[in-house]
């Protein structure tokens, strides 16, 4: 975690308008077109290409989002107050000190972006998965119903199902019989998955675009087997009244170094096919010091593996999921991506769907194994962390113990909601930074208050905005962070408390996918799907996509 200090800067920040975003997105300009509010009502609706950057999180995201400092970027909310009073232009004010120079607010928000004529999409993940919709309308991209799938396991035929999704979503819920097998690892190791030409492969999602990507990204590449999606994934498994399996742990070997040869072959001529480019070690180190292009630098591969070994400032963003999600790690819509790996399958696979997608994306060639020696996880680059009054683990539990009116602590914790609710300290409020000032007003009078949050770094970059709220507020009781967060307590061996105890705050920060889970209403499953069948025709409606299907 490399800590850079913030620069404050005298930015005039402008205000912009739909045309001037819509002619930057038609005219492949780089932009950050950044969504400011929490997940939820970002995923209500947004523009597409409107990236979702909550203000919560600013600090934390915006040095590894937006590697550029003078990159155009453009704040957008809901629209609904002042422009001077608005979330958009307090996460602009905030990007200005962090040292981006060149920051906008959109004016009228989302609200604004409508009464312009301009298209608003639903849900979270939209260019993804209005792309793969345009896919399977462009390529007829074979499918096969739950109940067809059904009868093919019943009947024990020659089929090998592979879940295309993350390890942790096939361990929730999955087919029956299916082995997991991310995205990106399909064509690597298909052959030794299915060996036999004959062998029928169907490859599934929890709704449609992964296993339409997958399906495509194996036809793509050539494989003798007969491929098909299962349509509508576990949504239409669901609805067709078919058991889930839960808890299942298949999941792929390794494969031969003849596999991975004839693997790499059949990715780079799919690569090759969309235009991908290639780089060198050089380029990279050239690019890095770049001041008028953004890069982005992926490592394709699985998490377990980059941990293993990586290139120096690259970032692990499994393929599949960098497909699916590309907005959440890339907002600068236009950037260059820069994609590598160790087996010349998945950075390639990868690089020809996000070729289709319009971006400018290169796949490192000429590197080994030993150039893959950086072993650790990824950290996201941070403004240097304000200094804070800290006090420990110890400290608190002491003082949560006192029972003096006098002595009061309450603490306020930051962290995400799905976080909270899996273990906070006892008594502690959930609070969400972007609605700070609704949420304090709420909190109980209290003689001390202690921010916390995970791992203790947004408490810190929270507190001096507490402070100046809190006096706003008339209260002047002390304020101080937990020193290494909540984490520090637990490894303290203090107690927690689990669920959703003491909200003071609407738990939004997240949306609650449809497809994911397994207790989904089957109104909204049925609801998502009607809802992705739309796709294709708002892409028309809105025209700023340049999406195109090899």
């Amino acid at each position: 975690m490399q800590n850079t200090a913030p620069v404050p800067s005298p930015v005039d920040i402008q205000s912009c308008d739909y045309q001037a975003v819509r002619q930057a997105l038609l005219d492949k300009r780089e932009i950050a077109f950044l969504d400011v509010r929490e997940e939820d009502p970002h995923a209500q609706s947004h523009p597409l290409f409107a990236a979702n950057f909550p203000l919560s999180r600013v600090e934390l995201d915006a040095y590894s989002k937006l590697p550029r400092r003078d990159v155009w970027i453009v704040t957008l909310d809901e629209g609904d107050v002042a422009l001077e009073a608005s979330d958009a232009m307090q996460a602009a004010r905030r990007l200005a000190t962090l040292g981006f120079t060149n920051v906008s607010v959109f004016n009228g928000g989302v609200r604004a972006w409508s009464a312009a004529g301009g298209e608003l999409f639903k849900d979270v993940n939209v260019p993804s998965k209005s792309f793969g919709e345009l896919v399977e309308a462009r390529k007829h991209t074979p499918s096969l119903s739950a109940q067809e799938v059904k009868a093919l396991i019943d009947e024990q035929a020659d089929v090998v199902i592979v879940d295309a999704r993350r390890f942790d979503e096939y361990n929730t819920m999955s087919i029956p019989t299916a082995i997991s097998c991310p995205g990106a690892e399909l064509v690597l190791r298909i052959a030794e998955l299915a060996p036999r030409p004959e062998t029928r492969v169907i490859v599934n999602c929890a709704g449609r675009t992964r296993s339409i990507i997958g399906t495509q990204s194996l036809i793509n590449a050539g494989i003798p087997n007969k491929v098909s999606a299962l349509r509508n994934g576990t949504i239409g498994w669901t609805l067709a009244e078919q058991v889930l399996d839960k808890g299942q742990t298949r999941k792929f070997s390794e494969v031969s170094a003849s596999t991975t040869q004839s693997a790499s072959t059949r990715a780079r001529s799919v690569a090759d096919r969309a235009g991908v480019k290639r780089a060198t070690l050089t380029d990279v180190q050239r690019w890095r010091t770049q001041s008028a292009r953004t890069t982005y630098f992926f490592d394709t591969r699985n998490p377990e593996e980059f941990v293993a070994g990586h290139l120096p400032g690259f970032r692990s963003t499994p393929g599949g999921q960098l497909v699916q999600e590309t907005e959440m790690v890339a907002p600068v819509r236009g950037a260059r991506v820069v994609l590598a790996d160790t087996d010349g399958v998945r950075a390639n696979m990868t690089a020809s769907w996000l070729a289709q997608m319009a971006w400018e994306v290169y796949v490192l060639d000429g590197v080994g194994t030993q150039d893959f020696n950086i072993a650790s996880a990824w950290q996201a680059e941070l403004p240097l962390i304000p200094a804070a009054p800290l006090v420990t683990p110890a400290t608190l539990a002491a003082w949560l113990q006192a029972t003096a009116p006098d002595t009061e602590t309450l603490v306020i914790d930051f962290a995400r909601h799905a976080q909270y609710v899996q273990g906070h300290i006892p008594a502690a409020r959930y609070v969400l930074r972007s609605q700070l000032k609704q949420a304090l007003s709420q909190c109980p009078r209290a003689s001390r208050y202690v921010l916390t949050c995970p791992d203790g770094v947004m408490a810190r970059f929270a507190l001096n905005e507490c402070v100046q709220i809190m006096r706003e507020l008339g209260n002047t009781a002390s304020l101080s962070a937990l020193e290494g967060g909540t984490q520090a307590w637990r490894d303290a061996g203090l107690d927690v408390e689990k669920g959703p105890t003491h909200l003071v705050s609407p738990a939004i920060d997240r949306y609650k996918r449809p497809y994911e889970g397994t207790n989904n209403a089957r109104e909204a499953m049925q609801g998502y799907l009607d809802w992705e069948f739309g796709l294709v025709e708002q892409l028309g409606r809105d025209g700023t996509h340049h999406f195109w299907v090899l």
